[in-house]
């Protein structure tokens, strides 16, 4: 059985995949450590695509930013869950934040990646394929151009429902971190930081149960994003 640690010191985060812990952490392999698992950048004490926004966050801030990452480290460990609509969640919340920011030619990027993470929504509840959330639909109305292109190219088609969580939405929340951490904002940093501290929340509402008032524990209702 897993037992979590306590650090001696506050960990220095760094940039990277590292061999050890005295090599240097990122973000997930401080949250394996914590949790008791393998030394990994890919644990399973977290959600796979909530850990990927995370080693991404991780590795795009400059390193003041990236330490204070440090507290969120302990609210990942033990955010697990099997319900696909999560990664179609996750990925939408994070391009929803880079469509407004990024440049022209990241805005078709993030727009194609809502429209992919909604169809993979309407599929997984059941809706029609062309039901659209009120908030990507108005994201997507304050960017024309980007949007008019997605649609076109979205045209030729998805790929299956099982390729969305392991290849689209991990692709989805990497190009989204990489075109804010490029924007021509004042301090894209401060973004990232701040997708990461709100995703983290909403998965622990998504994915961990809700004590009552008497104690017991049952599943949380589910908050839409």
């Amino acid at each position: 059985m897993n037992h979590r640690r306590t650090p001696d010191v506050m960990p220095i985060l760094s940039p990277g995949k590292h061999r050890n812990a005295r090599k240097g952490a990122c973000f997930m392999e401080m949250a394996s450590y914590l949790a008791g698992e393998r030394w990994s950048d890919h644990p399973h004490c977290t959600h796979r695509l909530l850990a990927g926004l995370a080693r991404d966050i991780n590795d795009h801030v400059g390193d003041d930013a990236r330490q204070h990452l440090v507290p969120l480290i302990p609210l990942v460990i033990g955010v697990v869950g099997d319900d696909p609509r999560i990664d179609a969640k996750i990925a939408l919340e994070a391009t929803l934040t880079a469509l407004p920011l990024v440049s022209a030619a990241r805005q078709r990027v993030a727009a194609v990646g809502a429209l992919r993470c909604e169809a993979a929504l309407a599929e997984l509840d059941g809706l029609p394929a062309e039901h659209m959330s009120a908030r990507t639909r108005l994201a997507l109305r304050q960017v024309p151009d980007a949007e008019r292109w997605a649609r076109d190219f979205s045209k030729v088609g998805w790929g299956s429902k099982a390729s969305f969580a392991h290849r689209s939405a991990p692709t989805i929340v990497h190009n989204a971190v990489a075109g804010i951490s490029a924007a021509a904002v004042p301090d894209p940093d401060v973004v990232l930081v701040d997708l990461l501290t709100r995703m983290i929340d909403l998965c622990r509402e998504w994915m961990l149960p809700a004590p009552t008032e008497t104690g017991q524990i049952q599943p949380r209702r589910e908050r839409t994003v």
